[in-house]
């Protein structure tokens, strides 16, 4: 099968879609299948490459300005005339049975969409991330976005729509209104092997914190949705109990907020903020972690959890037991679930897990058992091939 991706977001560009997207793409090239990645350039990355045996086309872009309603995000634009000829030429050369959209309001989604129509090739569109906001006109402008933009194209592109988690699942089903028939759930899937093997010592010899308990917070700090603000809270709680803990946030910082709060609780000599690393360092941080946090906002678990998770490291969230449908997220057994907005019940879950070695190891094989028989890059590449197959099946 010749299957086309695309995804505005690419390696080197660090993001839970395009760890997703680069996985399939890998494995289903694996699998003997001829495979495309169309994207946005970005920084030095070649215009195009060959890795592990499937094509990868940058296109030219430009950047908007980065404002609130897009979380201060750097988020590149590929629309225009010639892109546009170009991006048509590109699939009518490589002749794709299948295209796997990646994000419902990028420019490549919309363009693919109307190439795709105009040669009845069957479309995939993953969605993973909502458009919503904190602030209530950001968050009207999102909606009328949707309304106005999204919504058109899913008509237009008739795409059969992958569901990640619940939210994705609600969010999709109250935006977009598609038929029951064209929507299908699939968890994202990760490498859990690459946290195998690391040094605990390497990043804490790097950050100079020697033994002292750490608390990872790995992953993009985004307004609102993954700002850290829940956990900054519950610090002076936990340093109340342990003067010498850390928090190390890894990952680009969009929003500073959370160092802001940090200073006026008297907690910021406790906080380490590292910013955005390569993907490949991101392992030695999760080594050196006795307990992970960042998804506190009831948004359902992102792709850097699910890494941890696999690595073993026990995890805080808040998030809902039936989070991915027809699995299980069991507290204190293969996740350890908090309420939201209390800071004394997330502060006392991570003091547990510092105070109960036993237990945090327990739970930290549970979480890994559990990516290792659902989230694995095999399995989830498995459930995609079956819906192409379902999808060119149907025209």
């Amino acid at each position: 099968m010749r299957i086309a991706l695309l995804n505005n977001f690419f390696v080197p560009r660090p993001s839970g879609s395009v760890h997703l997207t680069e996985g399939l793409a890998k494995s289903l090239t694996a699998r003997g299948h001829d495979v495309i990645v169309i994207t946005a350039a970005h920084k030095d990355a070649p215009a195009e490459e060959i890795r592990d045996g499937y094509r990868v086309v940058r296109l030219p872009c430009w950047a908007p300005p980065k404002t609130r309603l897009s979380f201060n995000y750097d988020i590149p634009m590929t629309f225009g005339p010639r892109n546009l000829r170009r991006l048509f030429r590109i699939l009518d050369d490589f002749g794709p049975d299948v295209v796997h959209q990646h994000g419902q309001f990028f420019d490549l989604t919309w363009m693919s969409a109307i190439w795709a129509r105009r040669r009845g090739v069957p479309t995939v569109l993953t969605v993973h991330t909502a458009l919503i906001h904190a602030d209530r006109a950001a968050g009207a402008l999102l909606w009328l976005g949707d309304a106005l933009f999204v919504r058109p194209m899913t008509s237009i592109g008739r795409p059969h729509v992958v569901l990640i988690d619940w939210f994705i699942d609600s969010y999709v089903r109250s935006r977009y209104h598609l038929p029951e028939d064209r929507m299908t759930h699939i968890v994202v899937g990760v490498d859990p092997e690459r946290f195998v093997g690391q040094d605990r010592s390497a990043a804490r010899e790097e950050l100079g914190i020697g033994d002292r308990p750490m608390i990872l917070s790995v992953g993009h700090v985004i307004p609102f949705i993954r700002d850290r603000l829940p956990l900054i809270r519950a610090l002076p709680r936990l340093v109340e109990r342990r003067p010498d803990i850390v928090v190390v946030v890894v990952g680009n910082v969009f929003d500073g907020s959370f160092l802001e709060l940090a200073d006026e609780l008297g907690v910021r000599d406790n906080v380490i903020s590292v910013g955005e690393v390569p993907k490949d360092e991101v392992p030695k941080y999760v080594a050196a972690a006795d307990v992970e946090g960042h998804d506190f906002h009831n948004f359902g678990l992102g792709t850097a959890s699910l890494e941890v998770m696999a690595a073993g490291i026990p995890v805080v969230s808040v998030v809902r037991e039936d989070n991915f449908p027809g699995l299980h997220l069991r507290s204190w057994e293969n996740v350890v679930r908090v309420p939201e907005d209390d800071p004394v019940a997330l502060a006392d879950a991570i003091l547990k897990l510092l105070d109960d070695p036993e237990l945090a190891a327990r739970v930290g094989a549970a979480q890994r058992r559990f990516i290792l028989e659902n989230f694995s890059i095999e399995a989830v590449t498995s459930k995609h091939e079956a819906l192409y197959a379902r999808v060119t099946s149907r025209g």
